[in-house]
């Protein structure tokens, strides 16, 4: 009996919950579980479905994962709790004999730093227990890198320059918010950019770099230059790019307060006494910002992330962009999220199917875009995220070939 376990219980899995609850074909029956079981209590409720059930469960400890895996018998875990966990629960997944799927690679806790070698690491074991790790599918990583394989197998012989650029235009309505867990958001935005040219990493001062980019349905928003994971996984899978970089929008009254909150200490992930305990100033940060998954009934505007790739196709070069704009209205009417979890449940939910069906399949550890994207892409439409391309259009990039 196939049976399937979502462990997570915030915003991106309230909405991989739903997602995959409505195709009982496919997941069979469902466990959510969480530290927390009220939450996933809420989650089911909400999805009122029989073949849903809950449990708490704390991610961190093996022996905890290893006996709810035990208990429930899944067929496959998909990880949406935090990216500190995704160690421990690819040990339970090892020890139970069970497929494995995240949105985000591994960052241990007291360093801000994320990179896929800890998780590449396992490609061996899981291979040896014939299991499968589906490794950042959620929209970036996860969509962006599908949409990357698309390009290199229908529209361009050779990849040279790529551009992820994220840019959500929506208004919440709160002075200062996360759209993802404020922990996780923060740690990646104060940190050093990098990008990948000439077969080594740039590294810049934060947020140091930026240019208008125009979003289609959006407009130009000024969108700065980050590190992010895909990079790491798409320069090694595509071994012609000579440059990659990831781009993503900040409105000016973010930053302002973001660098306030950096200013005063508060972003940081050093421990500090306070009345006698230790606290770490962004973990209580995070407890009175507000709950991302509570963001979504008001929300307005659209999110647009996309793919700029150059490259040469019959030997001419050649500029491809494909993308998806999602509204934070349309999504929270459809299932009371906003539009940055549903950008990352909904792959999530469809990286999982793929799994399920076998239509993706191996043994050992991979990034989504070592397999066909075909299937992948079809799915994006059919389940909510309607993608767009362009072919030989304008792009906002004029520096080819030389630093940012």
């Amino acid at each position: 009996m196939k049976r399937t376990l979502i462990i997570g219980a915030g915003g991106v899995g309230s909405v991989v919950a739903h997602k995959c609850a409505a195709l009982p074909e496919v997941f069979g029956d469902l466990m959510l579980a969480s530290r927390t079981r009220s939450k996933c209590d809420r989650i089911a409720a909400e999805i009122g479905k029989s073949h849903v059930t809950t449990a708490a469960v704390d991610a961190d400890v093996v022996p905890q994962l290893v006996a709810l895996m035990k208990d429930f018998k899944p067929t496959l875990c998909i990880n949406v709790a935090l990216p500190y966990q995704d160690l421990t629960i690819m040990e339970a997944c090892l020890q139970c004999g069970v497929h494995y799927l995240d949105t985000a690679n591994y960052e241990p806790k007291d360093v801000a730093k994320f990179e896929y070698h800890w998780q590449w690491a396992y490609h061996d074991r899981f291979a040896d227990a014939g299991l499968m790790a589906l490794l950042g599918c959620g929209f970036d990583p996860g969509v962006t890198g599908v949409f990357t394989a698309y390009a290199a197998k229908h529209h361009l012989d050779e990849l040279h320059y790529l551009d992820i650029v994220d840019c959500n235009a929506g208004d919440h309505g709160k002075a200062f918010a996360t759209n993802f867990n404020p922990e996780i958001n923060i740690r990646e935005i104060t940190q050093k950019g990098r990008y990948f040219e000439s077969g080594r990493w740039v590294e810049t001062e934060p947020l140091s770099v930026h240019q208008p980019i125009d979003y289609p349905g959006v407009g130009p928003k000024d969108s700065y230059l980050l590190y992010h994971e895909e990079l790491e996984s798409l320069v090694k899978n595509f071994p012609t790019l000579r440059r990659a970089r990831f781009w993503m929008t900040f409105g000016q009254q973010y930053l302002t307060h973001l660098r306030v909150l950096e200013n005063v200490g508060m972003t940081s992930i050093a421990p500090i006494q306070f009345q006698g305990q230790s606290i770490v100033p962004l973990e209580f940060l995070k407890a009175v910002l507000p709950e991302p998954s509570s963001l979504g009934a008001g929300y307005q505007g659209q999110t647009s992330i996309g793919c700029h790739i150059r490259g040469l196709k019959d030997g001419q070069t050649k500029h491809y962009y494909v993308w998806n704009n999602c509204d934070h209205a349309e999504v929270y009417r459809e299932i009371g999220a906003q539009a940055v979890s549903y950008t990352t449940g909904v792959p999530a939910m469809i990286g999982a199917k793929m799994m399920m069906e076998g239509t993706w399949s191996g043994k050992g550890v991979f990034n989504v875009e070592e397999f066909n994207p075909d299937p992948f892409m079809k799915d994006l439409g059919l389940y909510g995220l309607p993608w767009h391309e362009v072919v030989d259009g304008p792009s906002p990039f004029d520096d080819y070939g030389s630093h940012a």
